[in-house]
């Protein structure tokens, strides 16, 4: 049986896996990417997403790449939206092929 894990928003996995690696104060690391603190603040607090320019400067600092940051977005945007478009969703009749 699968166990499906819902799918971690970009600022958590920043918040828990990366930043406490890197021994630097939140507002430096704001200060390297660029970025005002409230807007750090904002993705840490999965307030906002990660935006193509942001993944662009998270994959510089950290070493890998943008995809790897719009793909974390990708898949929390998916699997949060699915659940609130359920009924929306299920409402939409699908094409069918001719």
């Amino acid at each position: 049986m699968k166990t499906k894990l819902t799918p971690m928003h970009p600022g958590e996995f920043l918040r828990v896996l990366l930043l406490p690696e890197t021994g630097l104060p939140k507002t430096q690391i704001a200060k390297r990417l660029h970025l005002s603190r409230q807007s750090l603040y904002d993705i840490l607090g999965e307030r906002a997403p990660v935006t193509a320019p942001v993944a662009m400067r998270l994959a510089r600092l950290f070493g890998n790449s943008p995809q790897f940051w719009l793909n974390l977005q990708a898949e929390y945007d998916v699997a949060t939206l699915s659940l609130a478009m359920r009924e929306e969703l299920a409402s939409i009749p699908p094409l069918r092929a001719a």
